[in-house]
């Protein structure tokens, strides 16, 4: 045992060791399946702006937000294609850069304490308060930016102040995030210098003479910022605040820093243990966890092994650690408290929590330095595995998602080969990781595939999302998509239903207001009055991107788009046609209303045991919800089909059993 213990040792001391085992805990928590995944929420409409765009749309778009950091996109773009894989890779490699970059600097600040180390690096790697990573298009730019602040305090470390300044300004001026974190860097200098035999005062004046030129990059970031280019903001100033209601702006600014101070310290470790959805993942994704999990509890364990923990400055180093999380803690809310923007865990507001990351990791690792020893290591490989496999159930649960997306823009464009230009698109809130404008930038790529000007063809909303959006018809409509506008009027709108696994449906105005099966919430069975078929064309244009494939295999939803389309045309034997392979198939609507489509194509070509069999076999689904609808429905089947005996039979037989109105 001894000597693999010595063996454990030896492996340990390679300096290429840790970042070895860094990097297999990044693969394990964000990148088993990096290939399987996609494009998400911002990645698609800056991405979209970037490549299809171009250049000079992506500087309008951070023309007044951000403009350096879209210098930084500009550079990007260059050298990666337009590959969810290839970003999926590139934002894994900067998180683990991070680390490194972390690592490194904490060496320094902890000479004698490498496991504490070790474990601290991990906690900021794999800290579950942020479960983004997979939007890898955005924020592999933001741990770009992260990568040059924790660079720069390795190099500012080993004396190299120049670089260190140069770096500490790429930070400085890309990104407010980690901007007020800056001023951490007086206390590592003062830390740096512990094992220096100085008195208090000359420790204190050493700090501030190698401070010094930092804080003069701040004092040219801070100029810029304020005479150059300020951030547009939130519409909300904690000073105006103040001034106009000082006691109760000091409550509410109390209660955020103890919400933030719960939210990103506490509760955000405790959405490791939250596995319920693990039941639902599915056998193989549950193996891939237990794997991840084990495998960095071993990363743990044999680190721990390696670099056995002592007494000797054991509080006093936990107590620091535990001083630079407070303090982090409150440089970290400043973006967010003086702009009153919420810090939250949920989807996407938890963006927040990266300007917390290292106040987190450090008082994680800071508490457990407290503990007994045993205790302290158990609840390390706990944690720290369990925060692991949480980060790839995340992955997962995107992954799901980008294939949701992949499916429901197929769907589209099976249904709507061509949209007319200066079309709006509504559909439902249903994807977890899509924005509505998300969505819209997707719309365009597809179905406006060279279009590059700054005149955008087609915008995509929910309703829900969209306080101001009238439902109402003849309402101009314009949206700004920073690097050029859509100009449209509600009169010119189609209306998609999307619930999977129900195949995608446009609304028919007739038959989908009086829709009980679309929720209320939803807002669509309003919107329904405004959508028109009229405005898909049947000549092709529409372009998928190589991303989308490959196109899903030609089931249930594909025969029926199919026959949609030929219900658009007045193609009854086609619709009958399509009708015929459909319900061949083994394969089956999701939806009884899905079935509308080919009842009324053999209605109109006049096989009327067909038409009342199908509505019959819907009904039986919902009766209370269906029946009305299939009223409609015949009702429009009697004023549209010519008059035969056999018709008059079915009307009075559906009439009779769907108790409708005479």
């Amino acid at each position: 045992m001894n000597r693999l213990i010595e063996k454990i040792k030896s492996f340990a001391a390679n300096p290429l060791a840790v970042p070895a085992a860094l990097l297999l805990a990044s693969v394990l928590a964000y990148g088993l399946s990096f290939w399987r995944l996609g494009f998400y929420w911002d990645d698609l409409p800056i991405s979209w702006i970037r490549y299809r765009l171009g250049p000079e749309a992506t500087a309008r778009y951070f023309s007044d937000s951000r403009p350096v950091w879209g210098w930084l996109y500009q550079l990007t773009g260059y050298l990666l294609p337009h590959k969810p894989a290839y970003w999926q890779a590139f934002a894994l490699f900067w998180r683990w850069a991070g680390a490194v970059a972390f690592w490194l600097a904490l060496n320094r600040l902890f000479p004698r304490g490498r496991r504490f180390v070790f474990l601290l690096t991990l906690f900021f790697l794999l800290y579950p308060g942020f479960n983004q990573q997979w939007v890898s298009y955005l924020y592999a730019h933001f741990f770009i930016v992260l990568f040059f602040f924790l660079f720069s305090w390795h190099l500012m470390l080993r004396g190299r102040t120049v670089l260190a300044m140069i770096f500490s300004a790429l930070n400085l001026l890309m990104l407010e995030y980690f901007f007020p974190l800056e001023f951490i860097r007086p206390l590592l200098i003062f830390k740096s210098l512990e094992g220096e035999s100085l008195a208090l005062r000359s420790r204190i004046l050493k700090t501030l003479k190698i401070w010094l030129p930092y804080l003069g990059s701040v004092l040219v970031a801070v100029t810029y910022r304020v005479f150059v280019y300020s951030h547009p903001g939130f519409g909300y100033s904690l000073t105006e605040e103040f001034i106009r209601a000082p006691l109760d702006t000091l409550a509410v600014f109390a209660a955020q820093l103890f919400s933030s101070f719960w939210t990103t310290m506490i509760a955000a470790w405790l959405q490791a243990f939250q596995l319920s959805s693990l039941s639902l993942a599915g056998t193989r994704a549950a193996l891939l966890f237990a794997l991840v999990a084990s495998a960095v509890g071993a990363i743990v364990v044999f680190f721990g092994y390696a670099e056995p923990r002592g007494n000797e400055h054991r509080k006093r180093e936990a107590f620091w650690a535990l001083g630079v999380a407070l303090l982090l803690f409150l440089l970290g809310g400043v973006p967010f408290w003086l702009t009153n923007v919420p810090v939250s865990l949920g989807f996407p507001a938890n963006r927040s929590t990266l300007s917390f990351m290292l106040g987190a990791a450090f008082f994680m690792a800071g508490l457990l330095e407290l503990l007994p020893s045993r205790v302290g290591n158990a609840v390390a490989v706990l944690l720290l595995s369990l925060s692991a496999g949480r980060q790839f159930l995340w992955s997962v649960d995107f992954s799901r998602d980008w294939n949701a997306q992949k499916n429901l823009f197929w769907q589209m464009t099976w249904r709507a080969p061509a949209l007319q230009k200066n079309t709006i698109v509504l559909i439902n809130e249903e994807l977890d990781y899509y924005a509505d404008n998300s969505l819209g930038a997707a719309l365009n790529w597809i179905y406006a595939p060279n279009n590059h000007s700054d005149q955008i063809d087609y915008v995509l909303f929910y309703p829900t999302n969209r306080k101001s959006l009238s439902l109402q018809p003849n309402t101009p409509l314009t949206y700004d998509f920073l690097a050029g506008k859509f100009s449209g009027n509600t009169s010119q709108t189609v209306v998609f239903y999307y619930a999977p696994p129900r195949c995608l449906r446009l609304l028919d105005p007739e038959i989908d207001s009086r829709n009980r099966l679309i929720p209320d919430d939803s807002l669509l069975r309003d919107a329904a009055l405004l959508s028109s078929s009229t405005l898909i064309l049947s000549e092709p244009a529409a372009r998928m991107p190589e991303i989308y494939y490959p196109e899903p295999a030609h089931g249930w939803c594909y025969y029926f788009q199919k026959a949609d389309l030929a219900r658009q045309a007045r193609d009854w034997e086609t619709v009958v046609e399509l009708g015929e392979i459909a319900l061949a198939l083994d394969d089956h609507p999701n939806d009884p209303v899905e079935r509308f489509v080919f009842i009324e194509g053999y209605a109109h070509t006049e096989n009327w045991k067909k038409a009342v069999e199908l509505s019959l076999t819907s009904y039986k689904v919902s009766k209370n919800y269906v029946a009305p609808l299939l009223c409609t429905l015949w009702e429009r089947i009697a004023r549209e089909t010519e008059e035969s005996p056999q018709k008059n039979s079915a009307l009075m037989e559906t009439q009779g059993k769907f108790d409708c109105p005479p």
